[in-house]
């Protein structure tokens, strides 16, 4: 009805007035916002969702934000120390959950998983290649990529009893996670070693049953993804390099050849140049025989450089490759700084132009750097710097560093596109027959020695070392103990002469859980004593076979801090015809695969630890990738 402007209102109350002008912007507020999209809401609420994760561990939630400003990957996973593995829990397995869902629990890792679709795994990790195709699916969020992770398919125990579906407790008198929701879920989480002691519950002195249970959990997701890891083996050795091209690129040198020319300031006290000849196998070692040379423990970088660029399969034109190579020497980098106290933006400086560099390549955005891989000569520790911490720089921390796959000396166990490789030994034959020569020679030394250990102290008097350094020392009949103090292991041919003189050779956690000291002793067939699962049989799954009894023995190492456990009485108990089987398995099968060959090397029975390496990724990048 229309009404006349002319007639005259009464006047209103001026708080009457007041409210209803309040009431007319709320009424045109509404109207505004009712007026917004909801496909635009909706996709605000996803970048909020993806970019965050609470992850529930006993009574205490933790916020994880995936970010490139605001970043703690390290909520649950690692503490202050890398020797000091924390539990980073994750309900990763929870079948009930979208694959959408499952990513999103897995953020904090920031590390996609790849597994075949609908497959279970069995006790010998072993998948067809039938089931290892895979589909991974990339989405785009807020401009940025990042890959839905499947995961491991839940599986009813009395289905199949190689998938065991362990409940993460909020206490010890719960076996429930409470939601933010005030509801409640079960968590599962695969172990693939079903009855490995290493996922046993074992609550020991300081440690309650909540605790223990979750360190045990931990260890389940670890031997999972090392599972996944195994899956990507090649079963045979490839015969033709169709669709299997690998494309190496050629970096400004910036990012590798200058830091080798830097060798004489890495460090003032010791001149690494002499470690970079021979295509950065170090100075040779006549007295030990063809093949032999005093490579530093860090050359990995150099070294596989080398070898890849006069790989079979390589190619020059990047649309025929399926693996790319991108030759950063970051450990090198890091080398250069670890005693020095340059501020940590000048330590990351050169890591951020190798990201920035990446970024302008066409290929690297094809597949967001999924067929991509770097290869780093330092533990994973190294490059993942921990804030208000000067050590390392923070390259595989960095967002865009997620997708490609990193091999290196010691992998960080809860990152699924790390892989461990051998660290490099002394040993880098031209040829087949020179393997087998060395093969001869250490089946006929004369091992005088039952136990060596070759190391040094640590300040730590409660370490495991200390105690087992005065096992040893007490019982010099059986065990040869030797310092490496001041220096003395720098010279390889004494310690490597002292393995080959030694059945058993103890091989406890030193400043991180790997020794190059483990591969050392394999090469020259004496049986390493591994104190920690870390050590190895947690990081070299494409080099170290599943069953670690055949090629090594275990002794826990809280057995002997806690309990009193002598490792040199346990060891001496061990009868010879045992011994002599896993040392033939050592020099007949193993050692081949732990040595990384000559550059100029022609290997035709054998397949060394370069070759594996690249034929593993090759199937992972064939059989995963579009």
């Amino acid at each position: 009805m229309a009404v006349s402007v002319s007639k005259k209102k009464p006047k209103k109350p001026a708080k009457k007035q007041e409210d209803e002008e309040r009431g007319c912007l709320d009424s045109c507020l509404c109207r505004f916002l009712n007026r917004i999209p909801v496909a635009f809401l909706l996709i605000v609420l996803v970048f909020i969702w993806s970019s965050s994760t609470t992850i529930i561990s006993g009574s205490i939630v933790h916020v994880c934000v995936t970010s490139r400003k605001l970043n703690n990957l390290y909520c649950l996973s690692a503490g202050a120390q890398p020797t000091n593995y924390g539990i980073p829990l994750n309900s990763m397995n929870n079948s009930k959950l979208s694959v959408a869902e499952k990513s999103a629990d897995l953020t904090h890792h920031k590390t996609p998983v790849l597994l075949p679709n609908n497959t279970t795994l069995e006790e010998n990790t072993k998948i067809s290649v039938s089931e290892k195709k895979t589909t991974e699916r990339v989405v785009k969020v807020a401009q940025k990529p990042v890959v839905l992770s499947p995961v491991i398919p839940s599986t009813s125990p009395s289905v199949s009893r190689n998938n065991v579906n362990v409940n993460l407790p909020v206490s010890s008198k719960s076996q429930t996670n409470q939601v933010s929701d005030g509801s409640t879920k079960e968590v599962s989480i695969p172990s693939p070693m079903t009855g490995s002691i290493f996922t046993k519950v074992v609550i020991r002195k300081g440690i309650d049953k909540a605790r223990a249970e979750e360190l045990a959990n931990a260890r389940k997701e670890v031997e999972g993804q090392i599972a996944i890891l195994r899956s990507y083996i090649s079963k045979s050795k490839p015969s033709y390099c169709e669709g299997r091209g690998v494309y190496v690129y050629d970096l400004p040198p910036k990012f590798n050849k200058d830091l080798l020319a830097k060798c004489d300031e890495m460090m003032s006290w010791l001149d690494f140049c002499k470690y970079f000849t021979n295509n950065a196998m170090g100075e040779a070692i006549p007295e030990l025989g063809k093949g032999w040379y005093n490579t530093y423990q860090y050359s990995l970088e150099p070294i596989f450089h080398n070898l890849i660029l006069k790989h079979p399969c390589r190619v020059y034109n990047q649309e025929e490759a399926k693996l790319f190579y991108v030759p950063f020497y970051g450990g090198l980098d890091i080398l250069r700084w670890h005693f020095n106290k340059a501020p940590v933006e000048m330590k990351d400086s050169l890591s951020k132009e190798m990201v920035e560099w990446l970024e302008h390549q066409r290929m690297w955005k094809r597949n967001f750097g999924l067929d991509h891989v770097f290869v780093l000569g330092k533990v994973s520790w190294d490059f993942r710097r921990w804030e208000n911490v000067t050590w390392g720089s923070r390259f595989l921390e960095f967002d865009e560093i997620q997708n490609p796959m990193k091999l290196l000396i010691e992998r960080q166990p809860w990152h699924q596109n790390d892989v461990g490789v051998p660290h490099p030994t002394y040993f880098h034959p031209r040829s087949d027959e020179e393997i087998i020569a060395w093969q001869e020679k250490i089946r006929q030394v004369n091992r005088k020695h039952l136990i060596s250990f070759a190391g040094a102290l640590r300040k730590d008097s409660g370490s495991i070392r200390s105690i087992l350094i005065e096992q040893c020392t007490s019982a010099p009949f059986d065990c040869n103990f030797f310092d490496c103090a001041d220096q003395k292991c720098e010279d390889s041919a004494p310690v490597v002469t002292l393995f080959m003189e030694s059945e058993f050779c103890l091989q406890p956690t030193g400043d991180t859980p790997t020794r190059k000291s483990l591969f050392d002793s394999l090469i020259a067939g004496c049986i390493p004593v591994v104190f920690d699962p870390f050590t190895a049989y947690y990081q070299y799954p494409w080099h170290l076979p599943h069953d670690y009894s055949r090629y090594s023995v275990f002794i826990d190492k809280e057995e002997v801090k806690e309990s009193g456990m002598n490792a040199i009485k346990k060891l001496t108990d061990i009868p010879l015809e045992e011994r002599q089987k896993m040392r033939k398995y050592i020099i007949d099968e193993l050692m081949p695969r732990l040595v990384y060959a000559h550059p100029d090397a022609k290997l035709e029975k054998f397949e060394d630890a370069f070759m594996i390496s690249v034929n593993n990724l090759l199937e992972r990048a064939v059989n995963r990738l579009p």
